[in-house]
């Protein structure tokens, strides 16, 4: 049997209130009747009925966490992340995936409600300004291209791509292609102007030919992406790629074509994610503190459902470039 309040107020010598008051956190109880509650807590075993409370306090419990696609490590690795920094506001996250469709993002707007959830951190790539028609508090992941009044959390994407740039100049890298275009992404728009400002500062010509479109972000479309830009007259020397998974296929195809990396080709990419670690080579990569974003958001979140009125906040997490095998051989 589970312990109630009761037991544990029988055992401690102590009122019922008491009991809630300590297992509610508030301040006003006797040090020694707190000594005595959390002791007879930890004795009995007693696990508070969330259900119970959010109830009372007129929540569900759970929040809501919209991505596009679990099977890009970033997303699977941040979601992760969300649900650890949700327990300690005693959430629950309940997952939703879109595979970035506008069809798949506005289904999953229409099916969050107060009912459902207390709130929703929103990653989409798709959605327009006039489809952001939201029922609950709101936090958006990353810039996109529209610009809506809602809470975000996310990177300098702009800083970050040129810093990623600036890398493979410093290495004497002159013919730089970037593989990631893509009409909808904001992300992707961020990144790209970081790249031609970091050639601009360079004083390097920006040449179209070398912005290679990915409309998915996987290993295939950066395998593609890279025979293309290798069938040139004059290849690129480095290529710049948009998330790490299109960079470790870029790197597949270079192998095939005995291109070596990075001694013909340096490769940089964006994300960090757990792969980019143990690819051979290993991948120079753009580093956004995951960690920091899930727990930013949650918190943004938890103070938009306890004050909503609050004014709307853009919170910036760092990031780092990490140097590896793909730009400097060991």
């Amino acid at each position: 049997m589970l312990a109630t309040l009761k037991d544990v107020a029988r055992l401690a010598g102590v009122s019922v209130k008491t009991v809630s008051n300590v297992v509610n956190g508030y301040s006003f109880v006797k040090p020694d009747n707190r000594r005595r509650v959390e002791e007879a807590l930890e004795a009995t075993g007693y696990r508070p009925n969330l259900g119970a409370r959010n109830l009372r306090r007129g929540r569900t419990g759970f929040i809501a966490l919209v991505l596009p696609e679990l099977s890009i490590p970033y997303f699977a690795e941040l979601a992760g992340l969300v649900i650890a920094a949700a327990q300690e506001h005693e959430w629950n996250v309940l997952i939703e995936q879109t595979f970035g469709t506008l069809a798949g993002e506005r289904a999953a707007l229409a099916s969050l409600g107060p009912h459902l959830v207390d709130a929703a951190i929103l990653s989409p790539e798709a959605l327009q300004v006039d489809d952001f028609q939201l029922s609950v508090p709101t936090v958006l992941l990353g810039e996109h291209a529209v610009d809506v009044p809602i809470s975000r959390v996310g990177i300098d994407n702009v800083a970050a791509a040129q810093a990623a740039v600036r890398h493979l100049i410093s290495l004497g890298r002159t013919r730089i292609a970037a593989i990631g275009a893509h009409p909808h992404r904001g992300t992707a728009a961020l990144r790209l102007e970081g790249y031609r400002a970091a050639l601009a500062e360079a004083s390097l010509p920006f040449s179209q030919d070398l912005v290679v479109p990915a409309l998915n972000y996987h290993r295939a479309e950066g395998a593609a992406a890279m025979r293309s830009l290798l069938d040139m007259r004059t290849p690129p020397d480095a290529v710049f790629c948009f998330n790490d998974l299109l960079a470790i296929g870029a790197m597949r195809t270079a192998a095939e074509r005995f291109v070596r990396v990075p001694g013909d080709l340096a490769v940089v990419g964006f994300d960090n994610n757990e792969e980019s670690a143990y690819s051979s080579p290993s991948l120079t990569s753009v580093a956004p503190d995951k960690g920091a974003i899930a727990r930013a958001a949650v918190d943004l979140l938890h103070r938009r459902v306890d004050a909503p009125e609050d004014a709307l906040e853009d919170v910036e997490t760092p990031f780092s470039l990490l140097v590896r095998e793909s730009t400097v051989a060991r």
